[in-house]
């Protein structure tokens, strides 16, 4: 141990940048800055130090860089040093775990952290696609519904598709505190202060913060630390994974990290596209997203993921939701009225797939899923014939069976699991012996 800590403090001491190019700001203006003397040397997405603040490069031209400060640049003076630090990265290592850090691996707990020996790029390349292995076991939720009707898998990807106030970081905690993974790494774009430490004390604890990483840029940061917090989240998770471990990664939401790129993307010129959100934000979130999933050799592990995504008004149609939904493994919707009725959580079974089935359950469970969503379907369809008093009792047996086992089946979708899944498949199929054989109308 203290062998290799000796060759991790030589290897980092061997990259110490002993000299540094150093540009002046020739402008400024409410959000960027404008400096000379870096073109030859910068690359965009390159930090530098500017007036006690960092800066990412976001713009180059023959004469002069971009910069778009992580702070006001209220005091800058025309010919005030920029000095160039180099390529954005983070070394992220063991000893993380049980951590909280800001977008630039810098802890936020006012205890030290240590740095592992090799720095990773923050916007690194997923396995080769010809190399990745397919979906894993099937993981225990410790949820119902996720045990059975929308199981999750090692190194799946799924979509949690929400409007606010809807039971979506409640949903995130209780999937957080019971999957079994290795490492948890949770990645806060944009949340509130408190939230933070609710986070940490109330929805890992300290067992399940004990192998967690939580990476966090508040709401009051600005975009590039916003921005650069998912990407940052997702390194640790990369790290673990080629450690060979099984990594499940929360990412809550990938809205606000639209949101944060498109502020840095229209601040370097970029134009609007649609709902304002320029041409590029297609591509980021695609390639985020294809950055979870399967491992690839026998000694890598998997990086099973869960993408939030605020919706603004229920609006499944909307960019961002439309963009990430194409590229996942599924996706779980959260309904309103169902939240408004009382039933946690408010998920949508019809609308919500988990694109590891069939695979992820044997036939006779499929079976029993088919059943549940037929059940469910006819429901409803029936549901305000029903409740306005147009539905003959045992006109429709489809119906009528429904409305017999719809009362367990909604009781069953907000049950926990604490036995795994065979005990969830057990009980779901306890709801729908319920249905006794329907005599209709003649």
């Amino acid at each position: 141990m203290e062998d290799q800590a000796f060759k991790d403090l030589c290897i980092r001491i061997a990259d110490t940048q002993i000299q540094r190019q150093v540009g002046r700001v020739i402008g400024a203006g409410s959000t960027t800055v404008q400096a000379t003397g870096l073109s030859r040397t910068a690359a965009i997405g390159d930090q530098v130090l500017i007036g006690g603040a960092v800066g990412e490069i976001i713009d180059i031209a023959a004469e002069n860089v971009t910069i778009l400060p992580d702070r006001s640049c209220d005091g800058l003076r025309i010919g005030e040093q920029v000095i160039w630090i180099g390529r954005s990265e983070l070394s992220p290592d063991d000893s993380w775990l049980g951590r909280v850090i800001d977008p630039y691996g810098n802890p936020m707990d006012n205890r030290g952290l240590n740095h592992g020996p090799v720095p990773r790029g923050l916007r690194a390349a997923p396995p080769q696609a010809t190399q990745r292995r397919p979906l894993g076991e099937r993981m225990a939720t410790g949820l119902s519904v996720f045990d059975t009707l929308l199981p999750i898998v090692q190194g799946q990807r799924m979509g949690l598709f929400a409007g606010s106030g809807v039971g979506k970081s409640m949903l995130l905690g209780q999937l957080a505190q019971n999957v079994d993974a290795d490492v948890i790494v949770v990645a806060l774009v944009g949340e509130r202060g408190r939230e933070v430490r609710e986070v940490i004390d109330k929805t890992l604890g300290p067992e399940r913060m004990a192998k967690a990483v939580v990476v966090a840029a508040t709401s009051d940061q600005p975009p590039i630390a916003r921005r650069r917090a998912l990407w940052s989240a997702m390194t640790v998770a990369e790290h673990f994974r080629d450690g060979g471990r099984q990594v499940f990664f929360l990412a809550d939401s990938i809205t606000r990290f639209a949101e944060a790129h498109r502020e840095i993307a229209l601040a370097s010129g970029e134009g609007a596209h649609l709902n304002g959100f320029p041409p590029s934000t297609a591509h980021l979130i695609m390639s985020l997203a294809e950055r979870a999933g399967p491992g690839h050799g026998e000694t890598s592990g998997d990086i099973t993921a869960i993408f939030s995504v605020l919706v603004a008004g229920s609006d499944m149609e909307g960019p961002i939701a439309d963009i990430l939904r194409g590229v996942l493994d599924g996706h779980v919707i959260l309904d309103r009225d169902i939240a408004e009725r009382g039933r946690y959580p408010a998920i949508d079974v019809l609308r919500s797939v988990s694109r590891s089935l069939p695979g992820a359950a044997t036939d006779h469970e499929n079976a029993l899923l088919a059943l549940a969503r037929r059940r469910l379907g006819a429901y409803d369809r029936a549901e305000l014939m029903i409740q306005s008093g147009l539905y003959s009792a045992g006109s429709d047996a489809e119906i009528a069976a429904a409305l017999q086992v719809w009362p367990a089946l909604d009781a069953f979708i907000a049950q926990p699991s604490p036995d795994g899944p065979n005990a969830a498949f057990d009980r779901l199929a306890d709801c729908l012996r319920a249905a006794r054989p329907v005599r209709t109308a003649a």
